[in-house]
């Protein structure tokens, strides 16, 4: 599988470039053709499918519209493009739906989240064997990426803090090769690096995404104009998503394979991907993750975590800066600067069986 870059980078690009063009170029109308963004990832692979069976075609029919579903090879390049308007959606994080998008003042909906990374994420140590002895050694990573905030999750749970480490900021494509140094004896990254890098004799996880779940989210993220002018392409878009759900909730070993390969690696590996990835299958269970308590929870530390390493938005003064709002009329932040929404409405559509 390519290296997936699921981070925030330092790049700010897309904020100056928001402002730059002015508010008035991204506002949206109704319209019949739309464009969305996707890279290589496990739980966004289900897209590529629906594209190439046909089955995003079926239901942009139904509603007579056109949906073009493009790959883009570089992650935070795909986010860039969406925040500057060049995509109608784009798939995301929850944690880079914040900070670029949002952070460069473009009002954004999660449409549909997909799936929650549930072991795909973890913290590698060199010999030793407890998350404690990472204390005053080198971690290398990505910088403000999830693998960033992971390590600052993992190490609440042990009464630590990024005071008693440095952090090395550490590119997805050398990671692997990284920890093969001597010099390297903490990593934190995700799959398909992660698996390679625990495969070695002297590496022990020691901590991992599982224990903090909900909490990396794997979304389609849709701009807000764009979805309350044109509700057919969120239809469109929920009930392919769905249809290739019920395949793979089947375990259809022709999809399976297709994914598996079109992401590089082969069904074994897919699937092993996939055992560390909480898939939503059923859309009830999407819209109960989408109601529950612990999505404004986890979106009030992301946002926490934004605000302390500077990357909510230039001249954020706290971290409830940038306003967020959930089903139900729940919100986190500042009300009148709403640039975040997670909604459950076509989800519900879809598990109502009303799409």
């Amino acid at each position: 599988m390519k290296p997936f870059f699921k981070s925030t980078s330092k790049i700010l690009v897309a904020t100056s470039l928001v402002l730059s063009i002015g508010a008035s170029s991204l506002m949206a109308e109704v319209k019949d053709k739309f464009q969305v963004s996707w890279t290589i990832y496990v739980g966004w692979m289900p897209w590529d499918y629906a594209q190439q069976k046909g089955i995003i075609d079926k239901w942009a029919k139904k509603y007579d519209i056109e949906i073009e579903m493009v790959q883009v090879n570089d992650y935070i390049e795909s986010i860039n493009q969406y925040t500057v308007g060049k995509f109608d959606a784009c798939m995301m994080t929850n944690m880079d739906a914040l900070t670029i998008p949002a952070a460069g003042g473009v009002d954004s909906t999660a449409l549909i989240m997909g799936d929650f990374s549930n072991g795909n994420d973890g913290i590698i140590l060199k010999d030793k064997k407890t998350l404690a002895d990472i204390k005053g050694q080198n971690v290398n990573l990505v910088e403000l990426s999830v693998s960033h905030y992971l390590l600052a999750r993992a190490l609440e749970s042990v009464n630590l803090s990024e005071k008693d480490l440095t952090v090395v900021n550490t590119s997805d494509a050398d990671i692997v090769s990284a920890f093969t140094s001597n010099d390297v004896t903490a990593v934190t990254t995700w799959n398909p690096q992660l698996a390679a890098i625990t495969s070695a004799e002297n590496a022990n996880l020691v901590f991992d995404s599982s224990k903090i779940p909900g909490e990396i989210i794997d979304m389609l993220v849709v701009h807000t104009d764009t979805l309350n002018d044109n509700p057919k392409l969120a239809k469109a878009l929920t009930g392919a998503w769905f249809e290739v759900m019920s395949i793979m909730k089947k375990g259809d070993k022709e999809a399976l394979t297709f994914m598996a390969e079109a992401s590089g690696t082969d069904l074994a590996g897919y699937k092993s991907q996939l055992n560390s990835t909480k898939m939503f299958y059923d859309a009830d269970e999407a819209v109960k993750f989408a109601n529950s308590k612990e999505l404004p929870a986890t979106m009030k530390k992301v946002s926490e975590f934004s605000f302390e390493h500077g990357i909510l938005g230039d001249g954020a003064p706290n971290a409830e800066f940038i306003g967020m709002e959930f089903p139900g009329g729940k919100t986190f932040g500042d009300p009148k600067n709403i640039k975040l929404r997670f909604v459950d409405t076509y989800v519900k559509m879809a598990a109502e069986g009303k799409l």
